[in-house]
């Protein structure tokens, strides 16, 4: 309380104990005031300190253990980036043999890297990550290896891809590459550029092969095609034309009889024709021609030896 100028201060206990007063100047109690406020001011402050603080602390620990983390994700990464390359580097030589198979050159060792160039600044996060220090730089090396192993890795399904086309093509190929006997008989007339004709009595050409066998035996197909021509002719007789792709035809003369129609698909093995003597023959007989890119070629360059009959 206050009086005349000067302040009375009055400590009243709890317990029973006696209550005591103090007399202050008016001046001395302003004065208490103030450093009571001061003090009160400064403690709090000193509070939220350490208040903030504490949470400063605690922010830093979750981000070292966030940091902890992120490193051995890293570390995890990087140890999957060297088994994907050691997988990698199977399927690269893999493709090199499927490459011979498919009769591809190899690939140059330079080019299987599937090495990129670029102006520096291509990847912003670059400069970033450097400047982290040693983990920055192990998230950057990873980054960066991964990015060469996906390159690598779409190089391998490009080249098994062209791989497997020209695989593709080949087999086409090979199933249109007359391959086998059409009739199993010898060899009664060579391929000739000059022969006597023995129904003509005149020398001239022979473009084909003469496969003696009796009336009525099946004639197969030598490699898949399609049937071309079957008409009549003068000298050839009953004869069937395929056209087996790849600049490649085949024509069987002489024939009894037709078992194929123009325009219709045939596979190695499928019987088209019957032997017989029709046209310019002095026996029954399978007058058989090979033509390349128009040109006819001997027909046993196109059978396996040990088929071609000779007596």
């Amino acid at each position: 309380m206050r009086a005349s100028g000067r302040w009375t201060i009055i400590l009243v206990p709890h317990s029973s104990g006696p209550s005591r007063a103090w007399n202050v100047s008016s001046r001395m109690g302003f004065g208490l005031l103030i450093w009571a406020g001061v003090i009160l001011f400064t403690l709090g402050g000193l509070g939220l300190t350490a208040v903030a603080r504490g949470r400063s602390v605690s922010h830093y620990l979750g981000l070292q253990e966030t940091n902890r983390r992120l490193i051995e994700q890293v570390q995890q990464v990087r140890q999957a980036l060297v088994v994907m390359s050691d997988s990698l580097d199977t399927l690269s030589e893999r493709g090199q043999v499927l490459r011979l198979v498919a009769g591809l050159n190899l690939l140059d060792p330079g080019v299987r890297e599937a090495g990129i160039g670029g102006p520096p600044g291509a990847w912003p996060e670059r400069d970033s990550l450097l400047a982290l220090g040693g983990e920055g730089a192990d998230a950057f090396a990873a980054r960066t290896r991964l990015d060469a192993l996906t390159r690598q890795a779409d190089l391998m399904v490009r080249s098994a891809e062209e791989a497997r086309e020209s695989i593709a093509s080949h087999a086409t190929r090979l199933a249109a590459t007359p391959a086998i006997m059409p009739v199993h008989g010898p060899v009664s007339s060579p391929f000739a550029a000059e022969r006597f004709d023995p129904v003509v009595h005149v020398v001239r050409p022979h473009e084909g092969i003469d496969l003696a066998a009796p009336a009525g035996t099946p004639i197969a197909a030598p490699a898949a095609g399609v049937v071309v021509g079957v008409q009549w002719e003068e000298g050839y007789g009953n004869y069937v034309t395929v056209d087996h792709g790849y600049g490649v035809v085949t024509r069987y003369a002489h024939c009894s009889r037709i078992l194929v129609v123009r325009g219709q698909r045939v596979q190695r093995g499928q019987k088209i024709a019957l032997v017989g003597s029709t046209g310019e023959a002095t026996g029954p007989h399978l007058h058989y021609e090979v033509w390349i890119n128009g040109h006819a070629v001997d027909p046993k360059g196109f059978m396996l030896p040990e088929n071609v009959i000779t007596d």
